[in-house]
């Protein structure tokens, strides 16, 4: 009996001292159910590891983004991750995912580690990170990311001018000039915005939209953000300019692309992102370019039709149309034509079916831009009420308590 005591206490302590292996050392801490969940992950990355190589689990990753699955794309990514911890391209993806799912916490890590893996090549992640902060971390970010980029293109015109191919490399990034134009737009936006109250704000944004246009001086976004920054400098004829020649760079071959049913690539990439055609929109009925604001409108309504702000817009456009047309009238100090009545007639109708759209899809998701329903109403009262019968409408619950939108809240425009 001795000698099985004895055994039995010699086998305590080398249980003991295997229970690290299996992971960490609050695994003993974990319950029952939670340790079969490491077990189960642990088999799984090994089973994985076996089965599938990094590079094949990045392609099935890509695939899945390529078709919008972003949630199986993170779980592809995420395996690649576990077999290949410091993968950058993993993490670059995993960062991408992560931002598309709205999880930006995991975004951060991803890019942070990949920050810590390679600070000085690869751009984008900083540009990322960019956009995940607010204020003067947000100017760092893409400061630092300019300097990679900047650093990458000097290297590449010293090799051009060696006559040297470049070494193939799958993973690396081939930065451009507009890159770098577009990077320093992000930073004047700051100062347009979050940091416009800084001393020098004003200064610093004119810097760095200049910096932008010296990069690639037929930036549409950085020609909107210098008519912004005249603008909000009562520049006003001079901002109309850089905000027409901003236009003109996009608007014609997007209307001719959507008129022939095209996708054309160069096209799309050429056309500003969709917050900053909403801010052209304004930009435009702000200097009463009215059909320029209302093509700008139809073609944010074609690509996404639940944005209060554009049905909104387009309402605001059409009664702003509508109150020219009789003003003119009235100074010529002449009879309304039947003409007139008719064009009169279907400006208002379409004012009506705008705002009655924007009030109802407000109500159907909750919105919260008070000073924006205040004016539709008030547009509406003046327009003779809602249009009924709109068919599909979501129906405006009375009763709702509404809750913070960011992405829809935005002041109205002056009136």
């Amino acid at each position: 009996m001795g000698g099985q005591a004895k055994g039995k206490k010699k086998n305590k302590p080398k249980r003991k001292e295997n229970r690290p292996d299996r992971g960490d050392l609050g695994f003993v801490n974990l319950t029952p159910q939670e340790r079969m969940k490491v077990r189960m992950h642990e088999k799984a990355k090994k089973k994985t590891a076996e089965k599938y190589s990094v590079q094949q689990l990045l392609e099935k990753t890509e695939e899945c983004m390529d078709s919008f699955d972003f949630e199986m794309a993170g779980l592809f990514c995420q395996r690649a991750l576990d077999v290949e911890s410091t993968n950058l391209q993993a993490l670059d993806m995993l960062g991408h995912i992560s931002s598309e799912l709205g999880d930006t916490q995991k975004a951060k890590g991803a890019f942070l580690r990949a920050v810590e893996l390679s600070p000085d090549v690869g751009h984008s992640k900083y540009m990322y990170l960019g956009q995940i902060h607010t204020g003067q971390e947000s100017v760092d970010y893409y400061t630092r990311g300019i300097q990679v980029l900047q650093s990458a293109l000097e290297k590449q015109e010293t090799t051009a001018l060696a006559g040297a191919a470049a070494p193939p490399d799958e993973n690396s990034e081939l930065p451009t000039a507009k890159d770098v134009s577009v990077a320093y737009c992000s930073i004047a936006e700051i100062y347009l915005t979050d940091l416009c109250m800084e001393e020098g704000a004003a200064d610093k944004c004119r810097e760095f939209i200049e910096r932008a246009l010296q990069y690639h001086h037929d930036n549409p976004e950085a020609l909107q953000l210098m008519a912004s920054y005249l603008f909000s400098t009562e520049r006003n004829q001079e901002g109309k300019e850089y905000l027409l020649k901003s236009v003109q760079m996009w608007l014609p071959a997007l209307k001719q692309s959507a008129a022939s049913s095209a996708t054309e690539e160069d096209v799309q990439n050429d056309v500003p992102p969709y917050e900053s055609r909403i801010t052209t929109s304004k930009l435009l009925i702000e200097s009463e370019e009215y059909e320029m604001a209302v093509d700008v409108l139809e073609g944010l309504l074609e690509e996404d039709d639940e944005v209060v702000q554009v049905w909104y817009l387009s309402g605001w456009v059409c009664y702003l149309q509508w109150e020219k047309a009789k003003e003119q009238q009235e100074r010529e100090g002449r009879e309304v034509t039947e003409e007139e009545k008719e064009e009169w007639k279907a400006l208002t109708e379409a004012a009506r079916s705008y705002l009655t759209n924007a009030k109802k899809l407000y109500g159907k998701l909750r919105c919260d831009d008070q000073p924006v329903l205040e004016h539709v109403e008030q547009l509406l009262g003046e327009l003779g009420g809602e249009m009924e019968g709109e068919e599909g409408d979501p129906a405006l619950d009375e009763d709702y308590e509404p809750c913070s939108d960011e992405d829809e809240a935005a002041a109205p425009m002056e009136h």
